[in-house]
C-alpha cells in the first residue's frame, strides 16, 4: 500500500499495490464513505484500510472481468453490504448493480463517479471518472486496463478472433478519455506495473491525461501505426489467465488463508513420486546448494505466482516448502489471487527436514564462466527467455525453449551438460530445478544477460 496519490482534491485516493502481479486496486474516500476499484482476492487488505481510515464502504466498482487475477469484488461487497457495480452487459452468475455508459454514481456528499465505456482490453470494459462536486474538480479516471502509463491494456486476451476489433477499440477509448478529461486529471490504471495484461511496460508510477497525450502511443500515433506496432510487440501471456475470467464471472468467495496440513519427509516423497508439485520457496542460491530431490524452485523473491501459475498443469496438487510459516502464508496469499485456493500440504524448516535421502544440488555460475568453459568443451546452452527476447539478442548456438514451455518440452533439451540462463537468474533457477528433477547434469547461470556480450560471448540478433 502507498500514501494518498491525488493532488487535485482533498479526497483521499489510496492505491493498494500488488507488485507481484503488476496490479493496483484503489480505495477512495471523503472521510466518511468510500468506494473501491478492482479489489484483489485477499480483501483483508481493504478491510484493514477501511478500519484504519474509519470510513464505510458503499460501492465496489469493477472496470472489467479480469483476466490476470481472481477478483475480491464479490466477496468484499458481500462482507460490507456495499453495492457491487459491474457492467450490465457482462454475463455473470451473481446479482450485481448493472452499470452502463453514462451512468452517474453519487457516492457520499462529494464523490460523483461517471461510468465511461472504454472497450479494448475487453469488449465491456468500463472506466470511472471521479469528480469532486464540492470543488468542481475533475480529479481523475480509474482506467483499469484501458489507458495505462505510457501504454494500453493488451487486446488479445479474448482470443485471436477478437484481437483486431479490440485493438482498434482500445485506440478509440484512449482518445475518448483524453477528449473528455482535462489535462490535469490524473490517471489511475489497474494494470501496467509489470502485469502481462499491459501491452508494454512503463517505469512511471503516476501520470495525468496531459502527460499521456504527450507520451502514450495510443494518443500520439495514428490508429494504423498504433495497431501495427502494438500487435507486433505482443508476446505470450500466462496460461492461468484462461481460468481467471470464468472464476470472476462466477462470483468468487473470499479465500481460505488458514495453514494447510503439515507433511513430513516421507509424505513429501510420496507426493513427488505421484507427480504432484512440491515447491521450494527459498531463494535460488539456497536451493542450488541443496534441496530435496524432485522439488521445484519458485522463490518468493521473484515472480512466484506468475510463473508457478503459468507452468503448473492446472489442477495439479501443490505442496509448499518454506523456511518459516510466514513464507508459506505469503505464498498462499499469492496463489489465491490467481485461483489456486488450497495447497495440498506444507512443511517448514530446512532442506534436511524435507528429504528422505541425500540432498540434490547443482552448480551456479556467471556468464564469464560460460565463456571460459566454451573454450575447452562443448556444452548445451539453454535460453529459457521468451521467444521475442531470444530473437532480439541471443548467445550464438543457444537453444531456446521458453520457460513456460519447458515442462512439456523437456525431452527436447539436447543431451549433455546443460548451462541454463535467462535475463536475470530467476527463470533459469526454475528451469534448472525442472531439469534437475529429470536427473540432468546442469549449471544455472545466475547473472544478468547484459553481461553476456561483455565477457566475450558472441551474441546474434538485431539488438546484439
Amino acid at each position: 500500500m502507498s500514501a494518498p496519490v491525488s493532488g487535485l482534491s482533498d479526497l483521499t485516493i489510496l492505491p493498494i499495490e500488488t507488485p507481484t502481479l503488476g496490479d493496483r486496486s484503489y480505495l477512495v474516500h471523503d472521510g466518511e464513505v468510500a468506494f473501491v476499484v478492482d479489489p484483489q482476492r485477499d480483501i483483508d487488505r481493504v478491510l484493514a484500510l477501511l478500519d484504519e481510515h474509519g470510513v464505510r464502504l458503499t460501492h465496489v466498482l469493477e472496470t472489467h472481468i479480469h483476466n490476470d487475477y481472481v477478483t475480491g469484488g464479490f466477496a468484499l461487497a458481500a462482507a460490507t453490504d456495499a453495492t457491487y457495480v459491474v457492467n450490465g452487459a457482462d454475463d455473470v452468475s451473481f446479482d450485481r448493480t448493472p452499470a452502463t455508459d453514462g451512468d452517474v454514481l453519487e457516492i457520499g456528499a462529494r464523490m460523483r463517479v461517471t461510468v465511461l465505456a472504454t472497450p479494448g482490453h475487453t469488449f465491456t470494459h468500463l472506466s470511472y471518472a471521479l469528480r469532486d462536486s464540492a470543488t468542481g474538480t475533475d480529479v481523475g479516471v480509474f482506467s483499469g486496463g484501458s489507458l495505462l502509463f505510457g501504454a494500453t491494456g493488451r487486446p488479445d486476451l479474448l482470443g485471436p478472433d477478437h484481437t483486431q476489433a479490440l485493438v482498434r477499440h482500445q485506440h478509440a477509448s484512449a482518445h475518448r478519455l483524453a477528449d473528455l478529461l482535462p489535462d490535469e486529471a490524473e490517471v489511475f490504471p489497474t494494470h501496467g506495473f509489470g502485469s502481462f495484461c499491459s501491452a508494454t511496460q512503463s517505469e512511471a508510477t503516476s501520470s495525468t491525461i496531459g502527460l499521456e497525450k504527450d507520451s502514450n502511443p495510443a494518443l500520439t500515433q495514428d490508429e494504423e501505426t498504433y495497431v501495427r506496432e502494438l500487435l507486433a510487440g505482443l508476446g505470450a501471456w500466462p496460461a492461468y489467465y484462461a481460468h481467471m475470467a470464468p472464476a470472476n464471472a462466477a462470483g468468487p468467495a473470499a479465500p481460505d488463508l488458514s495453514a494447510p496440513a503439515l507433511a513430513d519427509a516421507d509424505e513429501l516423497r510420496r507426493r513427488i513420486e505421484a507427480g504432484e508439485w512440491v515447491v521450494d520457496l527459498r531463494n535460488r542460491t539456497a536451493f542450488a546448494a541443496g534441496h530435496a530431490r524432485g522439488t521445484l524452485n519458485f522463490g518468493l523473491d521473484g515472480g512466484f505466482a506468475t510463473y508457478l501459475g503459468w507452468l503448473v498443469p492446472w489442477g495439479t496438487p501443490i505442496t509448499l516448502l518454506g523456511e518459516t510459516a510466514a513464507q508459506v502464508a505469503e505464498a498462499q496469499r499469492e496463489l489465491v489471487r490467481i485461483g489456486i485456493d488450497r495447497p495440498a500440504a506444507h512443511a517448514t524448516g530446512s532442506q534436511a527436514d524435507w528429504a528422505t535421502g541425500a540432498l540434490a544440488s547443482f552448480a551456479t555460475a556467471k556468464f564469464a564462466d560460460l565463456a571460459q568453459v566454451r573454450h575447452h568443451r562443448e556444452v548445451v546452452v539453454l535460453d529459457v527467455r521468451r521467444t521475442e527476447e531470444h530473437a532480439d539478442a541471443a548467445i550464438q548456438g543457444a537453444v531456446n525453449i521458453p520457460l513456460h514451455e519447458l515442462w512439456s518440452r523437456v525431452e527436447e533439451v539436447p543431451s549433455g551438460e546443460v548451462w541454463v540462463h535467462c535475463a536475470g537468474g530467476y527463470r533459469a533457477s526454475v528451469a534448472a530445478s525442472m531439469l534437475d528433477a529429470q536427473g540432468r547434469s546442469l549449471v544455472a547461470i545466475d547473472d544478468t544477460f547484459d553481461n553476456a556480450e561483455a565477457v566475450g560471448l558472441h551474441l546474434v540478433g538485431p539488438a546484439a
